[in-house]
């Protein structure tokens, strides 16, 4: 018996989470996934399959009809069913046409007025169930609505109210919290006359993109937040958990795009896409590393004439690198976070070069005595001492300037910035070491 129908065995299914479920199901071979799908809670099949990774999604909804996945999806807000659909579309589109054919017309209506927007939307991310009430009705009835929605399952993680006009125009937003101290038998505008400046609400527009939404939750610790149109009219809401899942997919982009991988491509289970999208990646790094191979070549005769250069030339590039990329990365992490003001960048820099010139001086001394006392040679100490020092001090500068860069570029900081990197530290390193060489022991 496999984990999944062992589990559901002993526990009620009401005490199931899609989330459980999808952790069972890829522990399972292929033996026994197909027969465990089949056990999932029908009104679950649409958000176990949106739990699964991607190359999981079309196992799941080739076991259903497009009437069970249908009846799933009308369980769910309104952003899960877009992104269900929209990745179904990508699977099988014509199953897709046909789940969504069998969706009842509200369901319908509010996908095809999400799918309108771009990816990077805030409006991409909204989900259209919002409850609002208007300025004139009292405290009581608003309470009685906002329960009977509740007790019908119509209305999810609800913990701010939303407040309009008659218009729908978006007026005010008031904590449950705050609900409940107010006067009941007062209506909401009654209430919120008394210090009106304090339920302003923080709203999101529905083009904005989504990165500055982010933001607004980090900097004013929001649970949700009212998304309204140009004019001010309520459309929908974003809640935390959509955040969390935003920050998690930028993340992760930022740590693919670092290692020249694309997170779509390693997603997908086709392996000629994957490795073409690395191979790009690659093939640009071929033509960096022979650039740094031919600044080595302007040096063959003083790599002749000293054979130790060669043992003791990747360790100055490897510094370089590492160096190089320790700046990098915390330079990219921190315009993510939106850590770095646009007039920081003097800042940032100045930080890097100092830290990486410390490091610099300290290893550059360390190896200058090993190297001495390694090939009886002090003046060889001496040449990579101070090219540890100089390749370490650019590693600084190139490490934090070059993200910095590309941000003032519109350029996602993380793309190709490890490769530029790279390319900069080695040349760097090459060049200082064997030109001080040349120089020095020649």
């Amino acid at each position: 018996m496999d984990k999944l129908t062992q589990y559901l065995n002993t526990h009620p299914i009401d005490e199931l989470h899609p989330s459980e479920i999808a952790s069972l199901l890829k522990d399972m071979n292929e033996k026994h996934f197909d027969h465990a799908i089949q056990t999932i809670p029908k009104d679950l099949i649409a958000d176990v399959a949106l739990e699964l990774p991607d190359r999981y999604f079309g196992d799941v909804v080739e076991n259903f009809t497009p009437e069970e996945i249908a009846e799933s999806l009308s369980e769910m807000e309104s952003d899960d069913q877009t992104d269900f659909i929209q990745e179904l579309e990508e699977h099988d589109d014509s199953k897709a046409k046909e789940v969504f054919d069998q969706l009842d017309k509200e369901d319908q209506e509010d996908i095809l007025q999400l799918k309108q927007y771009e990816e990077d939307e805030a409006g991409a991310y909204m989900q259209v169930e919002v409850y609002a009430a208007k300025l004139d009705q009292k405290v009581e009835d608003v309470i009685k609505e906002f329960a009977e929605l509740k007790r019908k399952g119509a209305l999810e993680s609800v913990n701010y109210l939303f407040v309009t006009d008659e218009d729908n125009h978006l007026r005010y937003g008031v904590g449950l919290d705050e609900l409940l101290v107010f006067d009941f038998k007062k209506t909401l505008r009654e209430n919120i006359s008394e210090n009106p400046e304090k339920y302003k609400p923080i709203i999101g527009h529905d083009h904005d993109d989504i990165r500055d939404i982010v933001k607004k939750f980090q900097e004013y610790d929001l649970n949700s937040m009212p998304i309204v149109d140009e004019y001010g009219y309520l459309l929908g809401r974003i809640t935390s958990d959509d955040i969390y899942d935003v920050i998690s997919e930028h993340a992760t982009d930022q740590m693919y795009n670092l290692a020249g991988v694309n997170d779509d491509a390693e997603e997908d289970d086709d392996l000629l896409k994957a490795g073409k999208a690395r191979a790009i990646w690659l093939g640009i790094n071929l033509f960096t590393a022979v650039a740094a191979s031919l600044v080595i070549g302007l040096f063959e005769s003083t790599l002749q004439s000293y054979v130790a250069l060669a043992v003791l030339m990747p360790i100055v590039a490897s510094m370089g690198g590492n160096a190089g990329t320790q700046s990098l990365t915390v330079v990219v992490r921190q315009l993510a976070l939106g850590d770095i003001a646009k007039h920081d960048a003097f800042r940032t820099i100045k930080k890097e070069v100092i830290l990486s010139l410390a490091n610099g001086l300290l290893f550059a001394i360390i190896i200058g005595i090993i190297a001495a006392i390694w090939f009886d040679k002090g003046m060889l100490g001496v040449v990579i001492a101070l090219s540890m020092v100089i390749n370490l001090l650019s590693a600084g500068f190139f490490g934090s300037m070059i993200p910095l860069l590309l941000k003032k570029m519109d350029i996602d900081p993380a793309i190709g910035s490890t490769v530029i990197l790279t390319t900069i530290t080695d040349i760097v390193g090459f060049f200082s070491f064997l030109g001080l060489a040349t120089l020095i022991l020649l």
